[in-house]
């Protein structure tokens, strides 16, 4: 009898110790009784952090524009963020969804029974507890997210280090969507601009990806401007522009698509981030 009790004890324990709970950004606290097997992602950030962190072969599916790393290429496509297929998630039969905070299809995934963690970084600091909570919801240990950031943050200060003194006194405009909208101080573009030792022409005051009215950029005049492909035509060709120092002197950084997805995902390539920003500044900083 008394060793019935004390296997019974142990068992319970060893379950409980594999119990895991994750708070999310929306103060949600989400919990499982064991690590989630069967993982949707509906955002590439939070894909790339899943897989850096070792656990891609816990993703069942994955959003439209999801295309790093190669392995998750095979996936299957549940459509994006802000549209997803739901009825596609529900036959899955995930054991979570991991998706940005700001997703329309929170309410209805919730409603089905389906749990659903929400994560939206738009900092470093974001970036690093993000890290730590998908580790959480992989059944890691938070050594695990650490390893991953202290690469990250390594590679950020060797960025910085590689640029020349003259580079540092540039004054740029990343653009992150042709509305136009800019990464601001306060986003985790401009915090890596920042730390790069370069000034960022848009306030953090604005936030971190405002809509500007492209009169600001005029008067702003930066040094540089920093683009991905898909949002550079017409860039030069606005009103205006023309005076503008970086266009004037053909200062600008266009990113090929592969590049610009680097750039703008805040994740475990954000170490390749600062050193595709670094190079940019080797080469056109006046």
């Amino acid at each position: 009898m008394k060793r019935l009790l004390l296997a019974c004890v142990l068992l319970c324990s060893n379950l409980q110790a594999q119990a895991l709970e994750v708070t999310d950004d929306r103060g949600v606290r989400v919990r499982w009784d064991t690590p989630p097997q069967r993982i949707v992602s509906l955002l590439p950030s939070l894909t790339e952090s899943l897989c850096e962190l070792g656990q891609c072969h816990k993703l069942v599916a994955v959003d439209r524009y999801s295309n790093w790393p190669a392995q998750i290429a095979t996936l299957p496509r549940v459509g994006g963020g802000l549209d997803p297929n739901i009825e596609a998630i529900v036959a899955l039969r995930p054991d979570v969804v991991l998706l940005a905070h700001s997703s329309r299809a929170i309410p209805r995934l919730e409603a089905l029974g389906l749990k659903v963690v929400a994560l939206e970084p738009k900092t470093h600091t974001d970036v690093q507890r993000v890290l730590s909570k998908v580790a959480t919801v992989a059944g890691l240990d938070e050594a695990a997210a650490q390893a991953v950031w202290r690469h990250i943050d390594a590679a950020v200060s060797a960025a910085a280090q590689s640029l020349p003194p003259h580079a540092r006194r540039t004054r740029v405009y990343f653009e992150v969507n042709r509305a136009p909208y800019a990464a601001g101080t306060s986003s985790f573009i401009g915090e890596t601009l920042t730390r790069l030792g370069v000034a960022n022409i848009v306030p953090a005051a604005l936030g971190p990806f405002p809509k500007l009215n492209p009169e600001f950029v005029v008067r702003a005049n930066p040094d540089l401007i920093m683009v991905g492909a898909r949002n550079a035509e017409g860039l030069t060709a606005r009103p205006g522009w023309h005076t503008v120092r970086a266009v004037r002197e053909r200062r600008l950084c266009i990113f090929p698509n592969e590049a610009s997805d680097v750039l703008v995902r805040p994740g475990p390539r954000m170490a390749e981030a600062a050193r595709l920003m670094a190079r940019c500044l080797q080469e056109k900083a006046p």
